[in-house]
């Protein structure tokens, strides 16, 4: 029984969590800065089963896709290639930022932590996890 690993895909960093391997909680993992992302994934997968990927769909309010999708597809061409047993799903994205900043907010995080990018990316992650879970029950 493998994890569902889930990616906030940005320009610069990825936001990244994962599920118990129940696949009943989505929890935070790590933020990873672009550059890196093709080798941390592959190092998590050499250690975790990974049974599906998803992955933020940047959609604007207009339903078009964003120009961040330029960003995405190569990734994702490269995972493909390299692990074409693993499923990948899209999940649309949009207000998964204002979603994990009042997260930040309830939770009772203070001002300047709730200006770290790579935490809102990383929560951003969770909330596209839960998303997906979401539509699975």
């Amino acid at each position: 029984m493998g994890r569902v690993l889930a990616l906030d895909y940005g320009k610069k960093r990825v936001g990244v969590a994962v599920t118990d391997p129940l696949k009943i909680t989505a929890n935070g993992l790590t933020t990873v800065d672009t550059r890196h992302i093709k080798e941390f994934i592959s190092d998590y997968i050499a250690k975790e089963q990974i049974e599906c990927l998803i992955v933020g769909q940047p959609i604007q309010m207009n339903y078009q896709i964003s120009e961040a999708e330029k960003y995405i597809e190569p990734f994702l061409k490269w995972f493909r290639d390299k692990y074409p047993e693993i499923r990948i799903e899209r999940i649309d994205e949009r207000y998964t930022s204002k979603m994990a900043h009042k997260a930040m907010i309830e939770g009772g995080m203070r001002k300047m932590a709730r200006r770290d990018k790579a935490m809102v990316d990383k929560i951003s992650a969770v909330i596209i996890l839960q998303s997906y879970l979401g539509l699975k029950k």
